[in-house]
Parts: C-alpha cells; structure tokens; sequence
C-alpha cells in the first residue's frame, strides 16, 4: 500500500509540475498587467466612462462602456461602488449595466490569464463577455425604459488601497495583494487538474462534454454556477478540460456563467437588484450563455 501511495503521488506530482510549469507565468505576468493597470490606469479609465455622459450616443453608448467594463480592474465589490457614483453624476442606466456586466465577466488580469488556453479560447471570452456587456445594457434600455434598475443607497465606496506616494511601491503592495487573493485558488486549480489527468479517463469526459455538443453546453452552463471560485483556479481545469474533448462553446458557457454566478458576486448584485431585477438578471446570464454556446458550436464551428 506504501509503494502504491508513493507512486501515486510521483504521478500527481509529474501532472501538478507540467501544469504548473505551463501556466504559472500567464498567472504572474496577468496579476504585473492587473495591477499596473489598478494603479496607473483606473481613475482615467473611470473618468473616461463618465465624460461619455456628455455625448449622445444613445443606445450605441453600451459598445464603449462594455470595453471600458472589460478594462476595469476592479472586483465585484469595487465595481458596484464605482457604478453608483456613475449613477449619482446623471449616468445613463443601461450604460452602467453594460459597464457592469462586462466587468463581472473579464477584467485586464482574467484576460491575460486566458491567454494560456490558446488565441481562439481567448478570442472567444473576449468577444462573448464584451457582447454579454453590450446585450445587457440593452435589454436594460428595453425593459426597464423609465424605470430604475438599480438601487445603490446600500453600497458605499470603499477607500483606495493604492494610496502610496511612491508609485513602485503602490505597483508592489498591488501585487502582493494579487497574489495573496488569487495564490491558494491558482494552487487548488492546478492540484485539481492533476488529479483530473491522473483519474478521469478523457475518452468519458470527451463524450460528456463533446459527443453531444448541446449537452455538453447546458452541462458546462451549469456546472459553472457553483463551482467557478477564482478566474485564475479555473484556467489550469479549462486547459485540461479542453484538451480532454471539450467543445469551445461549452467552455464559453463556463467561463460566461462561472464568473457571473460566483457566489461572492451574487450576493453583491441581490443588494443592489433586489429580487425582481436579480432573477432578470441570472434569466439572462443563463440564458446567454447557453446561446452562446451553442453559437460557437454549432453556428460558427470554432474548434
């Protein structure tokens, strides 16, 4: 039994270090590119989002605010404060649910991350999370014309961490902060994906997630309601999973509703939604992603 556990753990231990090995440096220098743009770049990109009140672009104002959403650096819960001071300056409410959406799903570090998975899986987050900020503010300016989306009394923002003189040090003390939140979720990531490559065969993981290509989307949509933690813990599962047989429009629909259910990220919106927005609004995550998915699959045959 020794002998068996002992090489056991040689194995895990080969699959843990050649993912490891893969990832680590998208993981490091994603965390640098979140963390210069925390520092040097978040107050100009906010103020870019507000002098855009100015202009009058109308519904078309949800393309530029679904960007400025992916380049946002913030979290959940920096976010919403940030959403609320757009909305006491006279912000337009379906660009601030573009902004929103779009900052759920991809921020700067996320992106850099998903450059491991490859050019088309990171094309496709890309363009799948920029077109689910845009839909949203939309259907915001649709249904809910004339009638307030959200509530902020509840949220108030929260002071700047990055408030060093010296701008090195800010830059550093943003990265250990980085490292310290999305370390032990990267770590569990790539412990997960080893013992996913020592004992999940991939032929049956290849038929549940690729034989059939439309359950396989309605099963990653679904799986990635509670199991999505941390976007830099799910990438080294992403890489093993598409490697094993699963579709791109089934990793989309994971990386669509992974981030936009995550549990820390639910309990931030039922505050500022309430209940009847709040279910509008995990109708229409689901709902995207699944389309999504079956889009890429099916539609645009991206592999």
């Amino acid at each position: 039994m020794i002998e068996i556990a002992q090489r056991e753990l040689i194995y895990l231990w080969y699959y843990f270090s050649i993912q490891f090995d893969q990832i680590v440096w998208y993981w490091v220098l994603g965390m640098a590119l979140g963390s210069l743009v925390s520092v040097f770049g978040k107050e100009k990109i906010h103020d870019l989002f507000v002098k855009m009140r100015n202009t009058k672009m109308g519904a078309f104002g949800v393309v530029p605010a679904s960007l400025l959403g992916i380049a946002s650096p913030l979290c959940m819960y920096g976010t919403i404060p940030i959403a609320a001071s757009f909305a006491e300056k006279g912000m337009a409410e379906d660009w601030i649910a573009a902004f929103c959406m779009s900052s759920i799903l991809l921020n700067p570090q996320l992106l850099f991350y998903s450059a491991a998975l490859g050019v088309p899986a990171l094309a496709i987050r890309f363009v799948s999370c920029f077109l689910c900020g845009a839909l949203a503010g939309l259907c915001v300016r649709v249904f809910f014309k004339n009638k307030p989306f959200f509530t902020f009394t509840k949220f108030e923002r929260t002071a700047s961490h990055d408030t060093d003189p010296n701008p090195m040090l800010r830059f550093l003390k943003n990265f250990g902060r980085n490292v310290k939140a999305t370390g032990l979720y990267f770590l569990v990531g790539v412990v997960l994906s080893a013992l996913f490559q020592r004992y999940v065969p991939p032929d049956a993981f290849g038929r549940l997630f690729g034989g059939n290509r439309g359950f396989g989307v309605l099963m990653a949509a679904t799986v990635g309601v509670p199991l999505y933690v941390c976007g830099g813990g799910t990438i080294p599962l992403l890489q093993q999973w598409l490697a094993s047989g699963m579709t791109m429009g089934s990793a989309a629909s994971f990386m669509i509703t992974g981030p936009a259910t995550k549990i820390t990220n639910l309990g931030a919106l039922k505050i500022v939604l309430g209940i009847k927005h709040f279910a509008f609004y995990l109708f229409f995550i689901i709902a995207f992603a699944l389309l999504s998915g079956l889009a890429i699959d099916y539609v645009f045959r991206i592999t």
